[in-house]
């Protein structure tokens, strides 16, 4: 399966830093400078919105999808842009599926990832 009409997002990774504990090892802290990694041919589905809130605050968490290629190299705790800088950026709070391969194919199908994105 591909997508005729998707489009280009981007994974964002945090980019690696020294441990303040232990400066000869790095960590990945630096949201400051992530490491990107377009994604081409993606397609971004809304899945839902819920409206949190109280007498002091209104909350929107957004639910959505992303469907691209299954080898692309996607993990919890990255950020997805959607589009070029200043689009709207998704987290991967949950584990991505497994890109499973069929064995004896080679093929790999389509992942759906799920993304959430807070604003309020």
């Amino acid at each position: 399966m591909s997508f005729p009409h998707g489009r280009t997002v981007y994974r964002l990774r945090a980019g690696l830093m020294p441990d303040p504990y232990n400066p000869s090892e790095q960590i990945r802290e630096d949201w400051e400078h992530p490491d990107i990694l377009p994604i081409e041919g993606a397609f971004i589905a809304q899945t839902s919105t819920s409206l949190l809130g109280d007498a002091n605050r209104a909350q929107a968490v957004e639910a959505k999808s992303l469907f691209c290629d299954g080898d692309r190299d996607i993990q919890k705790g990255d950020r997805i842009r959607d589009g070029e800088e200043g689009g709207p950026i998704y987290t991967i709070e949950g584990i991505p599926p497994a890109a499973d391969t069929n064995p004896f194919t080679g093929w790999t199908p389509e992942r759906e990832i799920p993304l959430t994105r807070s604003v309020g």
